[in-house]
């Protein structure tokens, strides 16, 4: 092999170097050049949390409905499918037994009646009279002892004499308390008019008894609602106790929902919701969550949320809802009318941010509050007006130079959204479903 080497002149000397300087200025510009970031900044904004999940329309209650006693049917006024009321008569039996049975009562009621009012009316005052009388008895008896034992001291009467005024003082002070006792009895608190209260009282009872008895001949409706099956026809014999219709009964219009445990702690009764159903994207309406299933199923790992809709006013119920119908429910578990909001792809791994100040990213450690899908509030560490770094791969210390990103007119900043409060593909179909 041949080497051959070549002759640089002076002046390419110089100029290989002056490319090599400008090489490396131009390298060092770029190592020590500001780092162009996306960054937001702080602004007061109101901020919602919500959680989505899927719910189910509540089976109404089922009840068997029957007869209390043995009897013969009489008339069926539903047939199966039949809408009713609370209280609307359904099947009725032969009455005319509990009728009678009523009817006599009720006499019974009225002589019992008649024969209290007697005794306040008549009783009393011929007893009081009585006994005024034997007072007066009593008294003209003891006046007459008095003269004749004057007499008989002075030998104008004999002692037989005496002996006969006493017996009679004797008798009319028998009488007089017999009048007193008979007066006591017919008193306010005196056992006749206590024995006449007990018999009115015991008549009464007796013919709630019979009404008792005779409601039972007729069968209502517990509440709204539909009937299911009929198992009677009129002219039948039933027995107690034996299942005449199926019925589903109304009551409040309730959704269940199995939600995951890790959002238990978002969600506590008295909240509002927006249910839609899948079927009638168009018509969402309101729901309330009524109650939390005090126990988590160690199967699912998830907990039963029950909703209710249209509490207050019956008449906003949707009419479209069937039995076991798929909904897509969104509650409301947090809200603030007035926070500083910070997109959650700020936050690094330790919950600090960087900060944009003076070309360099500075870190904060910022306290934060409510927390959504894409957002955090936040409650110091921060002040409104300054430039959070938005990308969470810049070290703390290099130089930056803040491009802050435009916030659209909810006040948020346009990006991808983070998924902390959601499950996979249904919480998109839900979002889908909402956003319709």
């Amino acid at each position: 092999m041949v080497l051959t080497m070549r002759w640089i002149p002076s002046g390419g000397v110089r100029w290989l170097a002056l490319v090599v300087a400008v090489l490396v200025a131009v390298l060092a510009w770029r190592w020590m050049a500001p780092t162009r970031v996306d960054a937001v900044q702080l602004r007061q904004s109101p901020l919602l949390r919500t959680l989505q999940f899927s719910a189910r329309v509540k089976t109404p209650a089922r009840v068997d409905l029957g007869a209390t006693l043995t009897a013969r049917v009489a008339r069926v006024r539903v047939d199966e499918g039949d809408a009713f009321r609370a209280g609307d008569a359904l099947i009725e039996l032969e009455p005319e037994e509990p009728r009678a049975a009523l009817l006599q009562a009720e006499a019974s009621l009225q002589q019992a009646r008649a024969r209290l009012d007697s005794q306040r009316a008549l009783s009393l005052p011929t007893a009081e009279s009585g006994l005024a009388q034997a007072d007066a008895n009593l008294q003209a008896a003891e006046r007459d002892l008095a003269r004749t034992r004057d007499l008989v001291a002075q030998q104008f009467y004999s002692q037989q004499k005496l002996d006969e005024a006493q017996r009679a003082v004797d008798v009319a002070r028998a009488q007089r308390n017999a009048a007193r006792a008979q007066t006591q009895a017919n008193g306010q608190r005196g056992a006749e008019r206590a024995n006449a209260q007990a018999q009115f009282e015991a008549a009464r009872a007796a013919v709630e008894a019979a009404r008792a008895r005779l409601a039972q001949h007729t069968i209502r409706a517990p509440g709204p609602g539909r009937v299911l099956v009929r198992s009677v026809e009129p002219g039948q014999i039933v027995q107690a106790g034996k299942a005449l219709l199926a019925v589903s009964v109304q009551g409040p219009l309730e959704l269940q929902a199995q939600v995951d445990e890790r959002f238990l702690a978002q969600l506590q009764p008295g909240q509002r919701a927006r249910v839609l159903a899948d079927a009638y994207p168009d018509r969402p309406f309101e729901a309330r969550v009524d109650r939390i299933a005090p126990s988590v199923d160690a199967q699912s790992g998830s907990v039963e949320v029950t909703l209710v809709v249209g509490e207050d006013k019956p008449a906003s119920r949707p009419d479209f809802l069937r039995e076991d119908m798929t909904l897509s429910v969104e509650v409301l578990t947090g809200e603030r009318s007035k926070a500083m909001v910070l997109p959650l792809r700020a936050l690094r791994a330790d919950g600090s941010v960087l900060v944009a100040e003076d070309g360099r990213a500075v870190a904060r450690e910022p306290k934060l509050g409510l927390r959504t899908l894409s957002e955090v509030e936040v409650l110091g560490g921060l002040r409104e007006g300054e430039a959070v770094i938005a990308d969470a791969t810049v070290v703390p210390g290099a130089r930056v130079r803040a491009h802050l990103l435009a916030a659209d007119a909810a006040g948020r900043v346009p990006g991808k959204a983070s998924t902390g409060n959601q499950a996979g593909a249904a919480g998109q179909a839900i979002s889908q479903g909402f956003s319709r």
